[in-house]
């Protein structure tokens, strides 16, 4: 088949729960997504239920998909490129939310610039972002961490960091942990950050069950929620 869309590398945002596609994707987005044929993604099965969900136009059986490792910094990725350097316009997915946004997909968006490819980002959810804009907290200067320290002493000092990170600059400081580790990070922030710190815990976001509040970690003492095993992002003001 004839390419019928422009040659660049689509950055195609899927969504943080189990809602179909077009309730977060416009239909122009959906009517590209349908018509690429070569994708990058983290898990190739998830991506197919995701492309099956795009009423993708060609079969499953003709698409080409190239698989990154999130566990591996340095795979090596450049024959992901070789389809855009025929020509040929290439999808790149997130497992959840925008690729290469706290996601290993900015090591193939940075090959494309290497490789003077074009790059196209398309609007849609991302939990960092929605979450600040849920937050309340400063909305013009904000970092993002990513992940804390596994280590308890490290991560106590980090987080008292963030603090005076974001008293100093008027900054809001956004970080994430394992699922798994929620619990024991938010016992360390409310056992060693000030009382008067903000602290908005975002959890489950875009989902029927998300939980988005912003408190004074004394007024979080009072109700400690369980976060095991959820997704959250955390917010320091």
């Amino acid at each position: 088949m004839e390419q019928q869309i422009p040659k660049a590398l689509y950055l195609i945002p899927t969504g943080l729960s189990d809602a179909a596609p077009e309730t977060y994707l416009t239909e122009s987005v959906l009517a590209t997504v349908r018509k690429l044929k070569v994708f990058i993604v983290e898990n190739e099965k998830s991506a197919r239920a995701f492309l099956k969900a795009c009423k993708i136009e060609s079969p499953q059986s003709e698409l080409e998909i190239f698989e990154l490792d999130k566990h591996d910094a340095k795979q090596n990725i450049n024959g992901f490129l070789d389809p855009l350097k025929k020509g040929i316009a290439t999808g790149l997915l997130s497992e959840a939310g925008c690729p290469a946004v706290a996601d290993p997909g900015a090591r193939v968006v940075a090959a494309a610039h290497k490789a003077n490819i074009k790059v196209k980002p398309f609007i849609g959810p991302s939990s960092i972002l929605l979450a600040l804009m849920a937050s309340g907290m400063e909305g013009q200067r904000f970092c993002f961490h990513g992940y804390i320290p596994i280590d308890r002493a490290e991560r106590i000092k980090t987080l008292q960091q963030f603090e005076r990170n974001a008293q100093q600059r008027n900054e809001t400081q956004i970080f994430i942990e394992a699922p798994y580790r929620n619990n024991p990070l938010l016992k360390d922030i409310l056992s060693n950050c000030n009382p008067e710190t903000k602290l908005c815990i975002a959890v489950n976001i875009d989902t029927p069950s998300e939980s988005i509040k912003t408190m004074r970690v004394q007024e979080w003492k009072k109700q400690i929620p369980e976060l095991h095993k959820m997704p959250v992002v955390f917010l320091m003001m």
